[in-house]
Parts: structure tokens; C-alpha cells; sequence
């Protein structure tokens, strides 16, 4: 039996769903904290914990920020269901005749699309993932779609490398680096902070993108052999069905159906976009808010009737409906972290074994393990951030490259976290348990380059 087999029967076995696996974190998390958290003498730890984790769970913020997240989502689908992108991912799977073909393909396009934005890649790769398989019921291929499922994931291994990386970009604004570290460095090493470090110095820098390029080869030839190694499997998928405007009968509405109405509004989300983020497109600076609203108004325009958009908007809404109810148990665990100081003791852990040369390696070590527990970037700089940035001050590390060392780790444990996974399984129709043998190798794959291009530059 090959490894690969004898990794699909342990998952196969032991890996629940994503949800059992937030309440099981959710537990150990609370135990690590009762056992090893930094609490004041007087604090009751159990009355502390559960106090830090409801109000983890209810944080104004991360619920903002989940709503964002969620819209990416949901948006990114819409869009992905439109005629004209339809129409041109059925093109690109009309390539694909086995699972070597397909592997290649949905990796190596769901990382280009990923490094620009994340959200669009999970949903483009997804969607990749699923076109394949409908093509191979359609013209009669056999595939091994767990394993193109997991080459549509790859995005995530590769996000925060990228243009919509969080913390690349929080720390590109003016202000944010002083105004993070207040109170927690000496006013000498506070005076030595940058006000800003540019996405030219980290996600745009030539090593970072020499590091993408590295992965835009290995990872397709790492699913390449798995594909090789691995049989096929049946495939069982009931075909997307979204009406369009030309599918609509008689009794729709008018202006439901309308598609002058529809363009014109569209375009009148553009337009405001462009008035409103002109500047901040010229800087290369892309939010949240900004993606939102580029899709929602590309949607409406390439669906061409606001019919259209809402039979899309019915079938996106379920892939986002997992991570829906799972956000707040995230939120809660980044809670307990945060207050009980079970952050700052992981990453004091790392580096207080570091040294000038080991710090971004065992920053990228810890950033992986607190993934696990917090998997959001945004909130894991916020946490993480301070903590790394004093010690690469202290250290003589320099700034850029500690907070791509974060960056690569809070990414490559994507792979064994199925968090992000959510609306992927849910458009494909697979199981975590099916896609994470292959994701694992991956992340071991992916780590060794990575941390290769640490020691290296």
C-alpha cells in the first residue's frame, strides 16, 4: 500500500467535520488556559476564561470583520456564476481529459487568482474544482476528485504571500506600525519604527515573488505524482442549475428581468467604486470593503438581470453557510488566546530559542501553530504582530522579512485547518477527511520552501 493510500485510511478514519473540529479546539483551548494562562492571583481562572471567551465570541470587530469575509464569499461566487465567467471556465476545463490535467490546471490558475485576492481564489478554485468534475461526467473521464478538490484549495497555502495579504497590508499604512506597538516597546526601540513598510519591501518584493514562482512549479508537480499514485473515484454531483435572464418565464417581473435596468446599476456601483478608491488602486492597496464592492457591481453587470443575480445569490449563500455559526467559535478561541496571554507566551516561547538568523524560522513555526487555533490573518497580526516586530527590533531582523515570515506560516497550516475549507466542500460537494491527505503533503511541500527561502534571503 503507498503512503498516499495509507494517508486517505488515517483521515478517512479520524478527521470529523470542521465544526466538531472548532468545538474541539474550542475545548482545548479552554483546558490550555486553565492550566497555563497568565492570570492575576486574585482571578478565578475558569470564571476569567469563560468571561474572555464570551466576550471573544461577541467582539464587535471580528463579527465586522466575519461579515466581510463572509461577503467575499458570497460575492466572489456570484460572480464565478455569471454567463460570461461560466462561459470561460467551461472553455478552461474543456483542457482537462484526466487527473493529472486537472490537477495542474485548477493549482496553478487558483494561485494566480489567490495571490491577487484570496477570497476570489477559494471561490475561483472551488468552482474550478467542481467544472472539472462535471466535465468528466460529461464526457466520460474518470478523475480523482478529492484530489482536484485539494488542488482547488492551494489558494490558501499561497493568500497571505500575496496582494491581499493582511499583514503586508495593514502594515503598508501609514501610522499603523507605531500606533501597534504603543505601549509595548521601549520609547528607544519605538523611535527606530518605520511609519510604514510598502508591499515593494514585502508581498511585492523580487524574493517573494521568486518564492511564488518557486511554488507556481512544485506544486503542480507535487499533485502531478500524487496523481499518478492515486486511483480514480466516482464521482457523484448533481449539475449546477442557474437561471438566467433568457431562462426566466413570462410572469417574472419586468424589472426583475430587465437587463438596461440591471447594467445601469451595475454601473453605477463602478462608478462610485472608482470615485471612491481611485487613490487607493493606484497604490496597489486593496480592503476588504473595496473587493466587496468591485464584485457586488461587476456581479449585477455580468449577470445582466437582477433575476439572474439572485438565483446566484441562492446557490453562493450555502457555501458560506458553514463558516456562518464556526466564526464565532474562531472568535471565541482568539479570545481565550489573546486575554488569557497564551499568544504571547507561544511566540515568547519561539523566541527565546532565536537568534538574528533562526527568528524568521521560528516565527514562521509559531505563526503555523496559532493558525490552527486563530485562523484569520488579520486577527493573528493583530495578536502576533507586536510580539515578532519587538524581537526583530531587539534582533536587528529586518521588519519586511519577520512579517512575511509570519505570514508564510499563518498560510501553509490553511492545509491541515479545513476552517477555510468550508465553502470549497460545500460547492464541491466533498468531505474535509477526503481532501486533507493530499493537503498535508502539500503543506509539507510548501513548508520546505518557505522556510528555504527564509535562511535563504
Amino acid at each position: 500500500m503507498t503512503f498516499t493510500k495509507t494517508l486517505e485510511k488515517v483521515f478517512e478514519k479520524i478527521i470529523p467535520s470542521p465544526f466538531v473540529i472548532a468545538v474541539f479546539l474550542t475545548v482545548l483551548t479552554i483546558i490550555l488556559a486553565l492550566l497555563f494562562g497568565d492570570f492575576s492571583a486574585a482571578d478565578n481562572r475558569f470564571t476569567s476564561v469563560m468571561k474572555f471567551w464570551e466576550k471573544g465570541i461577541w467582539n464587535n470587530d471580528l463579527l465586522v470583520f466575519g461579515y466581510q469575509m463572509m461577503l467575499i464569499l458570497v460575492l466572489g461566487h456570484i460572480l464565478v456564476l455569471s454567463k460570461p465567467l461560466s462561459k470561460l471556465t467551461d472553455r478552461i476545463t474543456d483542457l482537462v481529459h484526466s487527473t493529472t490535467s486537472a490537477v495542474i490546471l485548477v493549482s496553478v490558475s487558483t494561485m494566480l487568482v489567490a495571490f491577487f485576492n484570496w477570497g476570489l481564489g477559494l471561490i475561483f478554485g472551488a468552482i474550478m474544482a467542481r467544472k472539472v468534475a462535471e466535465a468528466s461526467i460529461k464526457r466520460g473521464f474518470s478523475i480523482n476528485y478529492p484530489l482536484v478538490g485539494a488542488a482547488g484549495y492551494v489558494g490558501l497555502m499561497i493568500w497571505h504571500g500575496g496582494i491581499s495579504g493582511s499583514a503586508p497590508l495593514k502594515v503598508a499604512e501609514k501610522g499603523h506600525i507605531p500606533a501597534l506597538m504603543k505601549g509595548i516597546s521601549s520609547p528607544e526601540t519605538t523611535a527606530q519604527l518605520p511609519e510604514l513598510i510598502s508591499t515593494g519591501e514585502t508581498v511585492l518584493s523580487w524574493w517573494n515573488l521568486l518564492i511564488f514562482g518557486v511554488l507556481l512549479i512544485v506544486v503542480p508537480l507535487v499533485l502531478f505524482f500524487l496523481a499518478k499514485s492515486s486511483g480514480t473515484k466516482a464521482i457523484n454531483l448533481p449539475q449546477q442549475q442557474i437561471k438566467h435572464k433568457n431562462e426566466e418565464n413570462a410572469s417574472t417581473n419586468k424589472i426583475e428581468n430587465s437587463k438596461i435596468v440591471a447594467i445601469g446599476f451595475g454601473c453605477l456601483l463602478l462608478l462610485a467604486f472608482i470615485i471612491q478608491y481611485f487613490e487607493a488602486l493606484k497604490s496597489l492597496i486593496i480592503t476588504p470593503n473595496m473587493l466587496n464592492f468591485f464584485m457586488l457591481g461587476l456581479g449585477i453587470l455580468l449577470h445582466g438581470s437582477f433575476k439572474s443575480y439572485a438565483n446566484a445569490l441562492g446557490e453562493a449563500i450555502s457555501g458560506a453557510s458553514g463558516i456562518l455559526i464556526q466564526f464565532p467559535l474562531y472568535f471565541g478561541i482568539m479570545g481565550i488566546m489573546k486575554d488569557a496571554g497564551m499568544v504571547t507566551m507561544i511566540s515568547n516561547f519561539f523566541i527565546s530559542i532565536s537568534n538574528e538568523t533562526t527568528l524568521p524560522v521560528f516565527t514562521f513555526f509559531s505563526a503555523g501553530l496559532v493558525n490552527i487555533f486563530v485562523p484569520s490573518g488579520g486577527g493573528q497580526w493583530a495578536l502576533q504582530g507586536p510580539i515578532i516586530i519587538d524581537a526583530a527590533l531587539q534582533m536587528g531582523v529586518p521588519l519586511p522579512k519577520i512579517v512575511m515570515a509570519l505570514s508564510y506560516g499563518d498560510q501553509i497550516t490553511n492545509m491541515l485547518q479545513p476552517f477555510w475549507a468550508l465553502p470549497l466542500l460545500a460547492i464541491t460537494r466533498l468531505k474535509a477527511k477526503e481532501i486533507l491527505p493530499y493537503t498535508v503533503i502539500l503543506m509539507l511541500a510548501g513548508s520546505c520552501i518557505y522556510l528555504a527561502g527564509l535562511l535563504i534571503f
